[in-house]
């Protein structure tokens, strides 16, 4: 059934439209892309001739609607606002495709070095409900002839199958046997756990070239770009795609016992041998904590089963999700909340439930395990690169917004100044952010996308916005 808006949206609607600066007002809509919770800016730009100190052009949100300017929020996450994180997963396509394929400053002879798409999978902790396939049939979940009960009464098998949108799937079989303590921990240690597979990695390639490693850095260099997705059982692994180019980067190739064969075997190794031992705590012994065995390495080709433009939209489609793919929330949870009242899953709220329990332990301070709770404990990037894998996001939206400051130029909304002879002082205060519910139903026509949600429009936000 169509959601009816209610009086006072409507009547924020009309008055919007009816208002003298509507013109204005849908233009800084449409520049923000439809954002669904734009940032409210208030002040002014002054352009000043450096030789003389002449002001040479003033620009103010004292003639704008509503006095403020609206910028888009940016935010990479797609359950806080999908126009800002379309734009985010665009530019990760284009940093993962250039890497693969060449072009935004990446010569394209960087298609011909050895590239593999690897996933690291988290080990497990405890059997969940899941969904298995064979030629297109869909399978029981745990078929198992006479499985019996754990030691808490539940039976240890399910015959279920389990479509794709089965609200079930990532549930323990019995929650009370899921080792939720290492689930928590492998999140909080993921971040370390590549670190050490990539230093693993180096020493593996450099010991089968029989150099050391600071020899093959005069030789050979590991570039890769990961990205860290949710599985539904709320454990991360890492998709990444690693490539081997020459000393200087992806313009020069690598040498020629640097092989694809070498690094898939190289990154096998490592995989099985990075580990982190986890401190003792209360009620709580030290563990291992090491890779899953399903391991998946892959070839990267232009033309063959696994393409450059698959991989960086697979890629890229992760960088705009988080753990609210779970079933938990996409914000910080406070501590004077109470997690028995969140709209979230049961699962979820027994991973945040061990998460709060775990970081009033004095010897997982450091894990910070309060503040990442709603992320199940992982407080790593969710995107990252090594530098010299491709292009930055930095220099993509650079490239976009000079884009935009020529268009403006080009429509006369900006005078023509040479930049070196121009200081630009900015006086800029927040204002809020987001949109009435008029607003929010009037920015959806303008934009043509079926929603904008409708925020918070003043006073000071929360630290997790």
């Amino acid at each position: 059934m169509p959601h009816v808006p209610d009086v006072h949206a409507v009547a924020g609607l009309v008055d919007r439209l009816h208002d003298p600066k509507y013109g204005r007002w849908a233009a800084q809509i449409r520049t923000t892309g439809g954002c669904s919770q734009p940032v409210h800016l208030r002040g002014r730009a002054d352009y000043y001739d450096r030789a003389t100190g002449r002001l040479l052009h003033r620009y103010t949100t004292n003639t704008e609607p509503g006095g403020v300017l609206r910028v888009a929020c940016k935010t990479r996450r797609a359950s806080r606002c999908p126009a800002c994180a379309e734009t985010y997963r665009a530019d990760t396509f284009q940093l993962i495709r250039a890497g693969l394929a060449g072009g935004k400053g990446v010569p394209e002879t960087v298609a011909g070095h050895p590239c593999l798409f690897v996933t690291l999978t988290a080990p497990s902790f405890g059997p969940v409900h899941t969904r298995r396939e064979h030629a297109g049939r869909e399978l029981p979940c745990h078929p198992r002839r006479d499985a019996g009960h754990c030691p808490h009464g539940r039976p240890i098998s399910c015959t279920r199958r389990h479509g794709s949108d089965d609200p079930g799937l990532g549930d323990p079989l019995c929650p009370n046997c899921h080792d939720y303590p290492g689930a928590v921990l492998f999140n909080a240690h993921a971040p370390e756990l590549w670190r050490r597979f990539t230093i693993a990695l180096r020493r593996t390639l450099a010991r089968r070239a029989g150099l050391s490693v600071a020899e093959m850095a005069d030789q050979l260099r590991v570039s890769f770009a990961k990205v860290a997705e949710y599985q539904r059982r709320g454990v991360v692994h890492l998709h990444a795609v690693i490539r081997l180019d020459g000393p200087d980067g992806p313009t020069e190739g690598p040498p020629a016992w640097a092989t694809r064969d070498l690094l898939a075997s190289a990154i096998e190794h490592a995989a099985g041998t990075a580990q982190v031992s986890t401190p003792a705590a209360e009620g709580l012994a030290s563990r291992i904590l090491r890779w899953g065995d399903q391991l998946d390495i892959r070839p990267v080709n232009l033309n063959g089963e696994l393409t450059d433009e698959a991989v960086a939209g697979y890629v890229a489609k992760y960088a705009t999700k988080a753990a609210e793919t779970v079933g938990t929330l996409d914000r910080r949870i406070s501590p004077a909340e109470d997690i028995d009242q969140l709209p979230i899953r049961p699962h979820a709220r027994r991973l945040i439930a061990c998460c709060l329990r775990l970081g009033e332990l004095p010897e997982l301070q450091g894990l910070r395990l309060l503040a990442w709770a709603h992320m199940l404990g992982f407080r790593g990037h969710f995107s990252t690169k090594s530098r010299r894998y491709s292009t930055t996001l930095g220099a993509l939206r650079a490239a976009r917004a000079d884009h935009q400051r020529e268009r403006h130029v080009t429509t006369g909304r900006l005078p023509l100044f040479e930049e070196d002879t121009v200081l630009v002082v900015n006086h800029w205060q927040y204002a809020g952010r987001g949109h009435s519910p008029g607003d929010a139903l009037l920015a959806a026509a303008v934009t043509g996308r079926t929603s904008v949600t409708h925020a918070t429009r003043g006073g000071p936000q929360p630290s997790w916005i």
